[in-house]
């Protein structure tokens, strides 16, 4: 991955994978069924996905500290241990820990923050996210945002009236 020390790597916003937590936590589930390690391309046969859309998997399961990938293989780290053998609020609250560490998550919550009643627009995220990750796709990074901030009560979002909100 030599090829991307660019300037754009400076920033301290990373790209959200757009995958769902339960794919996440299915992922390091099978691991930890294999003894907590796996060769990535046997990984991406075993669940029957591409090898793009597994690598997206291992991705988000990086970022969240569940899983590293010395290698070829994608190896469980404690938390990630520590996360599947807690119950599902366990589960959730060690999620949301790791989330607020996030710098899109953290900026995110302190934009909520500032605003009253802690609450704003779909479209004001999106002006948001633009501005915080200018080379992403800010609806895939809000879908993602969306996903994992509610499975963690970090977020909410209602659907009918398009509104974003501190799980406080």
């Amino acid at each position: 991955m030599n090829s991307s020390s660019s300037e754009g790597d400076k920033r301290p916003h990373h790209t959200l994978p757009e995958i769902g937590i339960s794919q996440i936590l299915g992922l390091v589930e099978l691991l930890l069924g294999k003894g907590g390690r796996e060769d990535i391309y046997k990984l991406a046969g075993e669940l029957s996905m591409e090898l793009g859309e597994t690598l997206t998997v291992i991705k988000a399961a990086e970022m969240l500290g569940l899983v590293h990938t010395p290698g070829g293989d994608v190896v469980v780290e404690d938390f990630g241990t520590k996360v599947i053998d807690g119950s599902i609020t366990e589960r959730k609250d060690l999620i949301r820990e790791k989330l607020e560490q996030l710098p899109v998550f953290k900026s995110v919550r302190e934009f909520l923050k500032r605003e009253e009643d802690a609450e704003v627009t779909r479209e004001e995220v999106l002006e948001k996210l633009a501005e915080l990750i200018p080379n992403e796709d800010a609806e895939s990074s809000f879908s993602t945002i969306v996903n994992w901030g509610r499975y963690a009560e970090l977020f909410g979002y209602n659907d009918d009236t398009q509104t974003f909100y501190l799980d406080l």
